[in-house]
């Protein structure tokens, strides 16, 4: 299996808008899943900040995601939003799940 971790934090005004634009890979990727993988996002306390946590079965499925054409959208409209925090990507390393990818 295969994690990542991405967090940035956004502008207090955009906030809303990349909530919509994640909405719209969420449903992309309901409508039309990728097998074997579990994408989900997050904010923490502070409603600015959002984590992306993207699990695969293994890194071909993970790069998937990229092919996604609501995804791209989403990245590029982030980079123009020029965020407090730019995306920072992590590696997750598993050490047990109650679950299957």
């Amino acid at each position: 299996m295969k994690a990542v971790k991405v967090q940035y934090t956004v502008k207090e005004e955009y906030v809303e808008q990349n909530k919509a634009n994640i909405e719209k890979v969420m449903k992309r990727l309901r409508e039309n899943p990728i097998e074997g993988m579990l994408y989900s996002s997050y904010t923490l306390d502070d409603g600015q900040t959002f984590v992306h946590i993207n699990m695969a079965k293994n890194g071909e499925t993970l790069s998937m995601l990229n092919e996604v054409e609501e995804f791209t959208n989403f990245r590029m409209a982030l980079k123009a939003s020029e965020p407090l925090n730019p995306p920072k990507s992590e590696n997750l390393n598993l050490v047990a799940a109650g679950f299957e990818v």
